[in-house]
This record gives C-alpha cells, structure tokens and sequence, in this order.
C-alpha cells in the first residue's frame, strides 16, 4: 500500500506557495505516494482522515489557523502522522498559535540581509538519514534566524552574523537550519531554505526535503540514493 500525503498550500504569496507545493508534490509522487494537494486549512479538521495520512506538509506563510484546524492537526501529528516542510511555510505559519509553534519546534523572527544573502550551510550530522553523504554547501537567499526548541536534533546550521545589524554584537552563533523532532508518535521535519521555489529546486536543498519528508513519514526504504 502506498504511503499518503496531504500538502497544504496557501497564505502569503510571497513565498510562491502553489510552485513550492507542486515541487513537493513532484517530490512525494516521484517516491510513490499518493498526495492530495489542498487550498483550505479546513482540510485539517478531520482528525480521522488526518490520522489516516503518512505525512503532512504545510506550505502556509503567517495568516491564522483555527482552534478546530489546530487542534485536530496536533492530534494527527501526536497519534504517529509525520509532519515536514520548509522556511516560512512551516516555522512561519500561524505567529499566534503557541502551540503550533511548540510542535514544529521554530518560529522565524529575522532575516538579515534579506533575500539575496550569500552563506553557507554547514552539515553537522553527517550520519542523519537527512543529511547522510552530503558536505556544506552554499546559498544566496534569506538566512532564516529562528527562536527554537532546545529539544530539536539539528542536522545543519549556518553562521550569523553575515550581514550587519543590532544582533551583531553578540558575536557569532551557528543558527538550526535543519532539524528533527518528535512530537508524540509523530515525527517533525524542518528546512529554513526555502524563500522562493527556484531555492528547493537546487540539488541539496531538494534532497534534503526529499529525504526530510521520508523520514518524517516513517518511509526511509524509499530512498532512491
């Protein structure tokens, strides 16, 4: 039987949320699940089809979430339903949902320097299913900083400061980039790369997603590489 995912897109356009969701449903498809896409946070207040899904991927920048929306999400994510995705829509999603934020394990505050920033991404668990085989790479786009959960198993992190800014006299600090966590039964994924689609489509940032969503899915023996 083949793994489900659900793939929840919509809020700020900025961030190009119906090109990353079709790239990630590209991605699900090309590791034999089945996805159904959705406009509508009403597609998560149905906790028992929730519960009947292998993983769920929000592509939703800020806007707001419902108590009913939420909780039955959190339910699902609990009862063992995987749940993965990447920059603002995921860990900037619903900025008055404490709980929420509880679950992925993040919540962007700041991006110095803006979209257009140089840096890089150093892997610091090189034996993670996620991140297995891969070296640091580089990137130009926003370098997510993020307010975390201590409890969050990192697999990459990049070097602030890179630009200049009320922050920079705290000295240097290597920010998550990509994380793990459990929440429950369910298992989170995270990805701060992600500003716009063009980003995920290059190598490392699509395999990470790639590999991210399998983890979080439970489904590591689909894993092509």
């Amino acid at each position: 039987m083949s793994k489900r995912a659900l793939v929840v897109f919509g809020g700020w356009k900025g961030h190009e949320p119906d090109l990353v969701a079709k790239l990630f449903e590209s991605i699900l498809k090309d590791y034999g699940f089945g996805v159904e896409m959705s406009e509508t946070l009403d597609s998560l207040k149905d906790l028992e089809k929730l519960k009947q899904l292998n993983l769920i991927v929000p592509v939703w920048t800020m806007g707001s979430i419902t108590g009913e929306q939420e909780s039955a999400l959190l339910k699902a994510v609990e009862a063992g339903v995987g749940i993965g995705g990447c920059h603002g829509g995921m860990c900037d999603s619903f900025r008055n949902n404490t709980g929420y934020q509880w679950m992925t394990g993040g919540q962007w505050v700041a991006h110095p320097g803006n979209d257009g920033t140089k840096y890089t991404v150093k892997i610091t668990d090189p034996n993670h299913f996620i991140t297995r085989g891969m070296s640091d790479f580089e990137v130009s786009s926003e370098q997510y900083y993020m307010h975390i959960d201590p409890a969050i198993k990192v697999q990459a992190v990049t070097r602030f400061p890179v630009a200049d800014g009320p922050h920079s006299p705290n000295g240097p600090v290597d920010m998550p980039q990509v994380w793990t966590k459990y929440y429950g039964q369910g298992r989170v994924f995270y990805c701060a790369l992600g500003h716009k689609a063009d980003v995920l489509q290059k190598p490392e940032p699509k395999r990470i997603c790639a590999r991210g969503f399998l983890w979080a899915a439970k489904a590591e023996e689909l894993a092509k590489d």
